[in-house]
């Protein structure tokens, strides 16, 4: 190492000190009052001139109090995506910039409300009150400040905590057909974070007003509005309030995630936000790529997903888990939009409209559904009970398919036809009915050990009742070890294996 004269080094520590001083005592600068002027006007978007030094998505305001962003900066003009009612708005009108970014506010003063993506409320509840405002636009969290996904959220959907496990700071994308039951199992898993201290956003985004009131109804109704926020742009909003409505809800998610509460974010769905933006971008003419979507539709669902995150000790260990919702046409998952979040997120669940159309429900496909995370997150429980079950009931699914041929089949192949129906009438669950974590691996143990095979399938819901009621007497040190790291040993699966054998035997076969 080279000496640094005693002189010098005191130079350099004046300059570094003078730095240092310069840097306390510096005061930004106003920013100078700019008017320009609207010169078109368009469906969600307008241009205007007259603002040479705005910033890339800088909030600008217009007369009557509407705002915009400022989202293409040309050498004559910018493109401004218009935040609200604009049919007021003409050629002339002046335009004043803000020298801010579009934030929202945020904090626990929104819990239980409705509100717009500018933070303005929707419901009769009053003002909202929240103090902090966060941008809607944030960089994700760095590599370093990230820990692994290591505790599984609890979705009470026994197919999902059973066969694609989602852990907590995962991105699971939930994707299908139209009505096949996609909001369904986000608003499962929604009611499922009551008393386990999750702190849930719902982001609907383009979706119809009744659509929305009757999510919000069933929330209150289930009492889980107390732990929820509902951002809201509905269909008939313009486009830039779709478009801003996920970033908005993120960066409310975040806060929570920044002290240290678990979270769950739904966005529903990023369908209609992916042809917001396109509609946006063709206006403003930037050039369309494939299925007329421009080239950075990517880059507008990554940077939004990379921000959902598990947070290491030193960051709080908050999380942010993520469960976008997208639509598929005529069951097309290799369509450019699916695609495109397949490839961004930690795994899919893919809902088959030919499922739903035979009554089970959830219509989850177990075979185009993975979870590539979750697994290490999943309780050593349900590992030592799903290990072989998500392999017989895709040998089930083969064998069925052959079987409705008429094909003679074996006495074997018969027997593991009758027990993949037996896993698949189990995995069904009506809406709004989250199973208990015990429940669930009263359940799944007995189709293991196929206890459920002599039960008649008329009568497998009230069996599998059964087993839920008889789930209550399983010993609480037992039910502990579920919630832990700590595997079943011999003699736990025996004692549930007793009680749930006893619960079936009135249902078997005469």
């Amino acid at each position: 190492m080279i000496a640094v004269p005693e002189s010098l080094q005191s130079v350099f520590d004046h300059t570094f000190d003078d730095i240092a001083q310069a840097r306390k005592n510096f005061t930004p600068q106003l920013v100078p009052h700019e008017v320009g002027v609207i010169t078109n006007i368009s469906t969600g978007i307008a241009r205007v001139s007259g603002l040479p030094n705005v910033g890339f998505e800088e909030l600008v305001t217009f007369p009557g109090g509407g705002f915009g962003i400022a989202f293409n900066l040309d050498e004559d003009e910018i493109g401004v995506l218009l935040l609200g009612e604009y049919s007021h708005l003409h050629a002339g009108d002046e335009v004043e910039r803000t020298g801010r970014v579009m934030d929202v506010a945020v904090g626990e003063g929104l819990l239980g409300r409705v509100i717009d993506p500018l933070g303005r409320q929707l419901d009769d509840n009053g003002p909202i009150a929240s103090s902090e405002r966060l941008p809607i636009e944030r960089p994700a969290a760095a590599i370093m400040d990230r820990a692994p996904v290591t505790v599984p959220l609890q979705t009470g959907l026994k197919v999902v905590d059973a066969l694609i496990p989602i852990g907590q700071g995962q991105r699971e994308l939930i994707l299908g057909d139209r009505r096949t039951g996609k909001t369904a199992i986000a608003l499962d898993t929604i009611l499922n974070q009551r008393d386990r201290d999750v702190i849930c956003v719902y982001c609907a985004i383009g979706q119809r007003a009744s659509a929305v009131a009757k999510v919000v109804a069933n929330l209150h109704e289930k009492g889980a509005m107390d732990y929820t926020v509902v951002m809201v742009a509905e269909g008939n909003d313009a486009p830039g309030l779709a478009y801003i409505a996920p970033y908005a809800a993120t960066s409310i998610a975040e806060s929570f995630m920044e002290a240290g509460r678990d979270v769950l974010i739904i966005y529903d769905d990023l369908t209609h936000h992916a042809r917001a933006y396109r509609e946006l971008s063709l206006l403003l003419r930037r050039p369309p790529g494939r299925e007329a979507f421009p080239g950075d539709i990517f880059y507008i669902h990554s940077r939004l997903l990379e921000r959902a995150t598990h947070l290491n000790d030193e960051h709080g260990g908050g999380s942010l888990t993520a469960l976008p919702i997208i639509e598929t046409e005529a069951q097309n998952i290799s369509a450019y939009i699916p695609t495109n979040l397949i490839s961004i997120t930690d795994g899919q669940i893919y809902l088959s409209p030919s499922l739903f159309d035979l009554g089970v429900l959830p219509a989850v496909d177990v075979a185009k559904s993975v979870s590539r995370v979750g697994g290490k997150a999943q309780q050593a429980a349900y590992r030592a009970v799903t290990g072989d079950l998500k392999l017989a009931y895709a040998q089930f699914e083969e064998l069925e398919t052959f079987a409705r041929f008429g094909a003679r089949l074996d006495e074997d192949t018969r027997k593991t036809i009758e027990h993949g129906r037996r896993i698949r009438a189990c995995l069904k669950q009506p809406e709004f009915s989250p199973v208990s974590v015990p429940a669930q691996i009263a359940v799944l143990l007995a189709l293991s050990a196929e206890l459920f095979d002599p039960v008649p399938l008329d009568k497998m819901t009230e069996a599998e009742h059964a087993v839920h009621e008889v789930a209550l007497k399983i010993p609480k040190d037992v039910c502990e070890r579920f919630e832990t790291a700590d595997k079943l040993s011999d003699a736990d699966r025996k004692v549930i294996i007793d009680l749930t054998r006893e619960a079936l035997t009135p249902f078997a076969f005469e």
